[in-house]
């Protein structure tokens, strides 16, 4: 399902930058929610930071096709991995839509918005469109703050990715911002991989590849439907292989044996 909506412009753009990591690139330009892509990795957590009526930011309001003047509802939140803060994430909808059309983004609390964005079929969603961003930039402000809380360093740039959701003619833009922690986390997990060590640990699990159209949502349980549909086959190929004279004389000497 298409939109009218475009979160393009002269800095954020649908092809990530040839310079980006592929770790970078491929978590930049995953469909479906990205909530659901951090749960594979271990326990997320949705830590609020802020919940307001604001501004758009300056490269926000031609995005959802409103005034740069105009009011917005703003739900900023923290997404932890096992206590880990690894993205920031800051939303907006236009006032008005926010009572209206998305009023139930006002509700969510400390659940995360991808509740109400993957459950409605009615939801359109704008292809992904991704940046590098520096102290200049506002959401560089909130990621800088999280990891001033936890006595990090602050890299000399940051990357986000954006997308516009569409309901019933109104838009809620997402934008998410990676904090260092994430990456960091993956470098670790595939130089282990290298060197043949087990998984990293600490409750984190492997997450699939999954590169999903940007323009439609990725179901949270396609792996699980794939991956049974896979044993489903497996199974129904040994059961059909045909057994040789040698098999069954070994099955019967096995069961004699455990008699």
């Amino acid at each position: 399902m298409s939109t009218r909506f475009d979160p393009a412009d002269a800095h954020w753009r649908v092809a990530p930058l040839p310079r980006f990591t592929s770790d970078q690139k491929d978590w930049l330009t995953r469909g479906g929610s990205l909530t659901a892509h951090l749960r594979m990795l271990g326990t997320v957590a949705v830590r609020v930071t802020r919940e307001a009526v604001a501004q758009p930011w300056t490269d926000e309001h031609y995005a959802l096709d409103v005034s740069s003047r105009a009011p917005v509802w703003v739900r900023e939140v923290v997404l932890s991995v096992d206590g880990t803060p690894f993205v920031v994430a800051h939303s907006i909808a236009p006032v008005a839509a926010s009572t209206g059309v998305w009023q139930a983004m006002r509700r969510l609390r400390t659940r995360p918005l991808a509740e109400l964005l993957y459950s409605d079929s009615s939801v359109a969603r704008s292809a992904l469109a991704s940046r590098r961003l520096t102290a200049r930039h506002p959401l560089y402000a909130l990621a800088a703050r999280e990891l001033d809380i936890r006595g990090e360093a602050r890299p000399h740039s940051l990357v986000a990715r954006r997308s516009v959701f569409e309901r019933h003619g109104e838009p809620l833009m997402v934008t998410e911002c990676m904090l260092p922690a994430l990456w960091a986390y993956l470098s670790a997990r595939a130089a282990d991989q290298r060197a043949g060590q087990p998984a990293i640990q600490h409750g984190h699990r492997q997450i699939p590849r999954e590169h999903g159209r940007a323009l439609e949502h990725t179901a949270a349980r396609s792996h699980q439907i794939a991956a049974h549909s896979t044993h489903t086959a497996n199974a129904a190929n040994v059961a059909n292989t045909p057994h040789t004279p040698h098999d069954t004389a070994a099955r019967a000497a096995g069961s004699e044996t455990k008699r």
